[in-house]
């Protein structure tokens, strides 16, 4: 095994890893009065929160001003829930996903184009960030001169900025009433016209649905992209054996999404009181399932604190589990498949700047670099 150390500037962003093991080893659920919220380190015992949406809610007891973004998949519970996502899973379905193979092609060699005569380039703003957002905002229709904005405002509700969530939903809210007057052949277009064919969406969870794929499609994979060329860093051996074995990309993509899941944690709140490793939950608790402390747990996955090039199975829950799976999992897979196919084929000695300091997003749930400036 061989790992290589890099220079990093927040360690609590960069490295949650041996907190995460400590946890699991000394408190694997228990709450946590500052952040007011009960957490959980566990594999099994973060299945089971995923598993029972009876017990663990995923609706959150927001304050009555704010209504945008609270009546998405994310956030509702069935038989909400299986409305809206049988409603969104006939629009946005896999045959379309797939679809998008060559147009993600043709995005990713014209991006590496742009850079390949320099010898250098910022992977995460000059690929990683770039080719998610083109293709989510082509799949919903965005015009191209609006593009520009939806980073900034992605990053911004990551991090719970209101400004940055209202000007989104402000943003889909004017361009639903544009799509409603001249639809296109577009996701936003489709999805008006099965809400007009008495479909059970309202106005408000039509906008929530666009910011959820916006945000969901383009900082899940700008991470994975990322944390893929970190792992290859910290684990030459691996690089190099993916180098001469290309067919293991697909199993490769699945560890760097358990090794370094894109979401950290996520919440879910108690309908009633309930038992959870050994500890009782009171009803109305907030819950913190920290996946990227299950993705690294001993009693699940063998030789847990490794990156294995080839690991098979690999039953990760980087993007949760149960009923609330991430319905953008097929997208980011295929495009981590496409553009680190893609530098394997054209960047074959790509590297991290040794003199790099990089600098993770300053949220403990989600985790990526703001930067990782590359030599090839």
């Amino acid at each position: 095994m061989q790992i290589q150390s890099i220079a990093t500037s927040n360690d609590r962003f960069s490295n949650p890893f041996d907190w995460y093991a400590e946890m699991r080893q000394e408190s694997p659920v228990y709450y946590d009065a500052e952040q007011q919220s009960w957490m959980v380190f566990r594999y099994n015992d973060v299945k089971t929160v995923f598993a029972n949406w009876q017990l663990f809610s995923s609706k959150v007891p927001h304050p009555p001003e704010q209504t945008d973004f609270t009546q998405s998949l994310n956030f509702t519970d069935p038989p909400k829930h299986r409305s809206l996502r049988s409603l969104v899973a006939k629009v946005f379905t896999a045959r379309r996903v797939e679809e998008l193979a060559p147009r993600i092609t043709q995005i990713t060699h014209e991006l590496i184009d742009q850079v390949q005569t320099q010898h250098r380039m910022d992977f995460v703003h000059d690929l990683a960030i770039p080719l998610p957002v083109i293709v989510i905002a082509e799949i919903l229709g965005v015009p191209v001169a609006d593009r520009a904005d939806f980073k900034p405002w992605s990053d911004g509700i990551v991090v719970l900025d209101p400004a940055a969530l209202k000007a989104m939903a402000d943003y889909f809210r004017h361009l639903l009433e544009e799509r409603r007057k001249q639809p296109g052949k577009d996701l936003i277009s489709d999805l008006i016209a099965a809400h007009e064919a008495g479909e059970t969406l309202t106005a408000q969870e039509l906008v929530d649905f666009c910011i959820v794929l916006l945000v969901g499609g383009n900082e899940t994979t700008t991470n994975l992209l990322g944390n893929a060329i970190l792992c290859f860093h910290e684990y030459p051996a691996a690089y190099e054996r993916l180098k001469r074995e290309p067919n293991l990309l697909p199993l490769t993509i699945e560890e760097v999404l358990r090794y370094r899941s894109s979401i950290q944690g996520i919440e879910r709140f108690t309908k009633v009181e309930t038992q959870l490793g050994g500890q009782t939950i009171p009803a109305g608790q907030m819950v913190t399932v920290w996946m990227g402390s299950a993705n690294r747990d001993a009693a699940q996955f063998d030789r847990a604190e490794e990156f294995v090039v080839d690991r098979d199975p690999n039953p990760h829950v980087a993007f949760g589990n149960g009923i609330h799976f991430c319905l953008g999992a097929p997208l980011a897979r295929l495009e981590a498949a496409i553009v680190l196919r893609a530098v394997l084929e054209r960047l074959p000695n790509l590297r991290i700047d040794p003199a790099a300091t990089l600098e993770f997003i300053p949220t403990t749930t989600v985790h990526g670099l703001t930067s990782l400036p590359v030599l090839f």
